[in-house]
C-alpha cells in the first residue's frame, strides 16, 4: 500500500516537474463507493456536438458526470484487479480490468471500448477521468450505447507498471507506429478477456479506442492499423511526436486513402514542448491533415497542461457524447 500510493506521488510530481513526454504511474489502493448525485435523466436527444476545430478557454473544471453517479442512474460494476500473461510480450503481464454496466443483457449485443493506461481513466491517479460514474451516466442518459469497457495499463515482468523506472517500457508499447500492440489488442487481449466472456456488436462502429499522451497516439495507432476492428478514436494530449516516429502521421494520413475513423483530439498552450517535440503543434497537424482527408473528427484547442489533464477531464463527458451520438439507437 505504502509503495502503490509513494508511486503515485513521484509520478504525480515527476510529470509536473519535468514534463515527461510518457505519462503513467501507480494506483491508490483504496477503493470507494461511487458518490451519488440527485439529478434528472437527459433525453437522448440531447443537442448534437459538432465536428471540427474549437477553442477551449478556462476554467477546466471537471464535468458534473465525472464526479458522481446520477441517483436514478444504475450502478455498473468493475472486476477486480487482473493480470494477463502476454504471447506477444513474452516474460510480460499486463494489469486490467473491465467495466460492465448495470444495463448489459447477454442476450444483446454491446458495444466496446478499450483504454490504455487505464488507471488514469479510472480516476485512480491524479487524472480523474472516474469512468465508472460517466459511463453510468451516460448510459442511462441514453448519450452513449451499452458499453463494455477494459482498462488496461502497460504490461511490464512483474505485470505491475511503475513510474519512472519502466517509462521506456511503456514508451515500447505505446509510441512506436507499427502494428505490434494493435495485433496484441486484437488477436490476444480483447479475444481471450472480453470476446469470450461478453457479447459484443460484430460492428466495428461498436467499437473505440482511448488513451492520454502515449497512450493517445496508441489509440490512433490501432484504429489505423484496424479499421475493421475500430472505428473510433479518443485521444487526449496524444503524443504526435517523435518519441517513436509518430510525428510522420499527419503526413501518413495524406499519403493513405481515408480509412473510416472517428477521431477526437486534445492539446493546450500548455502541453508539453520537450525534446521530443511540441505537443500543441502535432496536435494541430494531426487536426489539418484529418481535415484535409475528409475524415470526422473534433479538436479542441485550449490551454490546458499536460499533466494532470484537466482540460480534457472537463470535457470527457461531451468528448463521449460526440464520439458514440451518431451510433446510439442505431446498436
Amino acid at each position: 500500500m505504502k509503495r502503490r500510493v509513494r508511486e503515485l506521488l513521484d509520478f504525480s510530481l515527476g510529470v509536473a516537474l519535468l514534463g515527461a513526454a510518457a505519462c503513467g504511474g501507480g494506483r491508490v489502493a483504496t477503493r470507494q463507493v461511487s458518490p451519488v448525485i440527485a439529478s434528472p435523466v437527459m433525453k437522448p436527444n440531447v443537442a448534437r456536438v459538432a465536428d471540427g476545430t474549437f477553442q477551449q478557454p478556462p476554467p477546466y473544471e471537471p464535468a458534473p458526470e465525472t464526479l458522481a453517479r446520477d441517483a436514478n442512474a444504475p450502478e455498473g460494476s468493475v472486476s477486480p484487479v487482473a493480470h494477463y500473461a502476454s504471447r506477444a510480450y513474452p516474460g510480460w503481464s499486463f494489469e486490467y480490468e473491465i467495466y460492465v454496466p448495470a444495463q448489459y443483457d447477454p442476450k444483446k449485443p454491446a458495444a466496446l471500448m478499450v483504454f490504455q493506461d487505464g488507471v488514469h481513466y479510472l480516476g485512480f491517479t491524479d487524472a480523474k477521468f472516474n469512468s465508472k460514474n460517466t459511463f453510468d451516466n451516460l448510459i442511462a442518459r441514453g448519450e452513449m450505447p451499452v458499453t463494455i469497457a477494459l482498462f488496461v495499463n502497460p504490461g511490464t515482468p512483474s505485470g505491475t507498471y511503475h513510474y519512472p523506472e519502466e517509462q521506456p517500457l511503456r514508451r515500447d508499447q505505446y509510441d512506436p507506429i507499427d502494428d505490434k500492440y494493435g495485433q496484441f489488442l486484437v488477436t490476444e487481449l480483447i479475444p481471450e478477456l472480453i470476446l469470450g466472456k461478453y457479447n459484443i456488436t460484430k460492428d466495428p462502429e461498436g467499437w473505440a479506442i482511448g488513451g492520454h499522451s502515449s497512450g493517445g497516439i496508441c489509440a490512433f495507432n490501432v484504429a489505423f492499423h484496424h479499421p475493421e476492428r475500430f472505428r473510433r478514436v479518443l485521444t487526449h494530449n496524444g503524443s504526435f511526436v517523435n518519441i517513436r516516429g509518430g510525428d510522420a502521421y499527419p503526413q501518413l494520413i495524406r499519403d493513405t486513402p481515408e480509412k473510416p475513423l472517428k477521431v477526437m483530439l486534445l492539446s493546450g498552450t500548455k502541453d508539453l514542448n520537450i525534446q521530443f517535440g511540441n505537443w500543441l503543434e502535432a496536435n494541430d497537424a494531426m487536426a489539418r491533415a484529418l481535415a484535409e482527408k475528409h475524415y470526422r473528427y473534433r479538436y479542441l484547442r485550449g490551454e490546458g497542461e499536460h499533466y494532470p489533464p484537466a482540460q480534457a477531464v472537463a470535457d470527457y463527458p461531451t468528448a463521449l457524447r460526440w464520439l458514440w451520438q451518431d451510433y446510439v439507437g442505431k446498436e
